[in-house]
């Protein structure tokens, strides 16, 4: 018995020191994918002009397409940091920027009055594999994925951090992507849906600009 706690209290030390960081990614992806972007719209639009059920695939397209992001981004940084150390701080300019630029997005959406534009995919209704793939391309053509992953991840790592810290980020944002994009496809199968989140927008918005901000102003003040 006391082999186990001592063997559960070295594994609690060696995960709480990026603990804070990893959960500060699981933020920054939850509350990026709570500010509708082209995919989510396009999740929404599909759910509902075509059907509940192409929403879900189009979104499980989606979020496969996030999760390959994430790896590719994870590996990559991986790769670059082993090699070049000092290239974290950098990184971690790059993400905080892009952290900033959202931040700013966010507060003009906040003081717009237009509502979302969810409108489902052109070319004609699909099977469900090919909304799935086609979600799944829409994603991994999305230029601005590369810059959203490296701020999430950048979140999370220090130096020195080990290799299952970023597939822990990756683990977790898989899975978050996987449930929010098909809530999305779900829930916003109705236009009652819409119309709720369109009320809600503003303060949405304005409480995305202000995380964004923090997480933001954090990764370029934070060199560890």
């Amino acid at each position: 018995m006391n082999m186990q706690l001592q063997t559960k209290a070295r594994a609690m030390d060696s995960i709480s020191p990026y603990l804070p960081g990893i959960l500060l990614a699981y933020s920054a992806f939850f509350l990026s994918i709570s500010s509708p972007g082209p995919n989510v719209l396009a999740v929404i639009g599909t759910s509902m002009g075509v059907g509940r059920w192409s929403g879900v695939a189009l979104a499980l397209g989606v979020a496969t397409g996030s999760l390959c992001w994430a790896l590719l981004t994870v590996a990559g940084l991986s790769a670059l940091l082993a090699a070049y150390a000092q290239a974290l701080t950098v990184i971690k300019v790059v993400g905080g920027c892009y952290l900033l630029w959202l931040a700013c997005k966010a507060f003009r959406s906040a003081a717009s009055a237009h509502d979302i534009d969810a409108v489902a995919l052109a070319g004609g209704r699909r099977t469900p594999a090919g909304y799935f793939t086609r979600g799944f391309i829409i994603q991994m053509t999305n230029p601005k994925a590369a810059l959203a992953w490296i701020a999430i991840i950048s979140l999370g790592l220090q130096h020195g951090a080990p290799l299952w810290v970023g597939f822990v980020i990756v683990g977790g944002t898989a899975f978050l992507s996987i449930v929010l994009h098909c809530l999305y496809a779900v829930a916003f199968s109705t236009p009652v849906m819409v119309r709720l989140y369109g009320r809600a927008r503003r303060t949405i918005q304005a409480t995305l600009g202000v995380f964004f901000a923090f997480a933001g102003f954090k990764l370029l003040t934070n060199r560890t």
